[in-house]
């Protein structure tokens, strides 16, 4: 015999009281170990399309291309408390979930202007052709600190 409950019957067992399920455990990478695996993705895709190995210069073309972009992705991904980038700073980890929940909306639409590869001063004109008020876009991008946030790659010079 199958008994059902009424809709509020977990209300009335306590269930309601249960505290709520712990979240997902977030994984902890690390941005070097996931670039060398993007990159050889590239070179094999790309040697197969040529039909023989490219080698390494593949791969420096790879780094010139898209190493900034790749790291501003897993940069966005760590300050929205995603994935825990171990070349990162600690203090950045969820930033984004704790300073700006009341404009979330607005902070996604920035960040991805951000990890397509635009850089503040576009934001902010975005942000004044759209008429969007420019304290609060100054203030997150202030936090954000984009130009702050740079790994070099091993194949780039150190500056």
């Amino acid at each position: 015999m199958t008994t059902t409950l009424p809709v509020n019957a977990s209300a009335a067992c306590g269930v309601a009281d249960w505290p709520a399920p712990a979240p997902a455990p977030v994984p902890a990478k690390s941005v070097y170990t996931e670039c060398i695996e993007e990159e050889n993705k590239h070179k094999w895709i790309e040697s197969e399309k040529a039909g023989y190995d490219l080698g390494e210069g593949c791969i420096q073309r790879w780094v010139e291309k898209h190493w900034m972009g790749y790291l501003r992705a897993r940069w966005v991904e760590h300050l929205q408390g995603k994935c825990f980038w171990v070349e990162l700073d600690r203090g950045d980890f969820g930033l984004l979930e704790r300073e700006f929940k009341e404009h979330k909306e607005l902070l996604d639409t920035i960040l991805d202007q951000l990890k397509t590869g635009k850089e503040n001063l576009l934001v902010l004109l975005w942000a004044i052709n759209a008429q969007i008020p420019t304290e609060t876009v100054i203030s997150i991008l202030k936090a954000l600190d984009v130009n702050s946030r740079r790994l070099v790659h091993r194949f780039e010079k150190q500056r």
